[in-house]
């Protein structure tokens, strides 16, 4: 019996793009992987903690990364989906730093029907991204990075590869406490397609700033994302986020998503409403060899997403 390839793209690729109502492929590549990022509103590109998962924001952020860092991250999503991610981070010289990462998303089993609903069993759907990331202190105030990646996913029989480049900024003016940053992500394209049809990988240009306020434990920041697509209102470019730092090791934080909110606000008999989409919360520990980060947010409209980072300097 012949398998229906639509059906199957259409529910895979369905699967893809729910969450983030997005007109290209690879949009896992969005999802936020820093605990600490996904509590500041899922998008944040300035803070400069001793943080490795920074790297798969902006990767110019890791030379503010210990040497010899491992890190270890898992996300839930919607039901029957796991999302996992690692980096290991290395000194390179008294400027330099490299980093190696790797992403895994899997859709879980999903039903293989033909064309007229005859069940064939059962199929698979993943994604994987592999990077590599070089990033140098051009001054003492500005460093800048770069990122090569190799995107594959794969649904039931059917694959396709992508390749894609992160370039990274930052400026930190210790002494004022103040950071800025800019990143253009996923640069780059498909190499090969599912079916002779190729489609764009989801690049974002970013903006943002981290500012943390004298004499008191408090530290703000701001993020505007797709900067290069304006048909939605400025408003909905921006994340905004706030740090509580409650001692050198411990912080919480918040966060607030204007476009998440938007695009997961319901209609029902009550009225419009987000479900407290868009409201992103977190906390962490951070020891000298040892970090625990933990942040929730809604990055789909049937459940909540609670990420768990891990780091040791080994």
């Amino acid at each position: 019996m012949r398998r229906t390839v639509s059906a199957v793209v259409f529910l895979s690729l369905a699967l893809l793009t729910r969450a983030q109502e997005s007109r290209t492929a690879y949009n896992f590549l969005r999802l936020p992987v820093s605990a600490h990022v996904a509590a500041l509103g899922g998008e944040n590109i300035s803070i400069t903690d001793n943080d490795a998962t920074l790297i798969f924001h902006n990767p110019a952020l890791i030379n503010g990364v210990s040497d010899r860092t491992i890190n270890l991250n898992y996300m839930t999503y919607m039901e029957g989906t796991k999302t996992a991610s690692a980096a290991f981070i290395r000194a390179a010289g008294d400027r330099g730093t490299w980093g190696v990462t790797g992403q895994y998303m899997d859709y879980g089993s999903m039903k293989e029907t033909t064309s007229d609903n005859q069940e064939l069993g059962t199929f698979s759907a993943r994604d994987i991204a592999i990077g590599g990331t070089f990033a140098y202190a051009l001054t003492n105030t500005l460093s800048g990075a770069v990122t090569a990646k190799v995107i594959s996913s794969k649904i039931a029989s059917y694959s396709s590869l992508a390749v894609g480049v992160d370039i990274g900024a930052n400026y930190y003016d210790e002494a004022h406490d103040l950071s800025i940053s800019a990143v253009a992500r996923n640069l780059g394209g498909q190499v090969k397609a599912y079916d002779d049809a190729f489609e764009r990988i989801p690049f974002d240009l970013q903006v943002g700033v981290s500012k943390r306020l004298a004499n008191a434990p408090l530290r703000f920041s701001a993020t505007l994302s797709r900067l290069t697509d304006w048909e939605e209102s400025f408003g909905r470019h921006l994340a905004m986020g706030v740090d509580i730092l409650l001692s050198e090791t411990i912080y919480i934080a918040a966060g607030y998503n204007f476009r998440r909110a938007h695009q997961m606000t319901i209609s029902d008999a009550e009225g419009d409403s987000a479900h407290g989409a868009g409201l992103s919360l977190g906390a962490g520990l951070q020891l000298e060899r040892f970090k625990l980060n933990i942040g929730y947010g809604k990055y789909h409209v049937s459940a909540g997403s609670l990420l768990i980072n891990v780091a040791y300097t080994l």
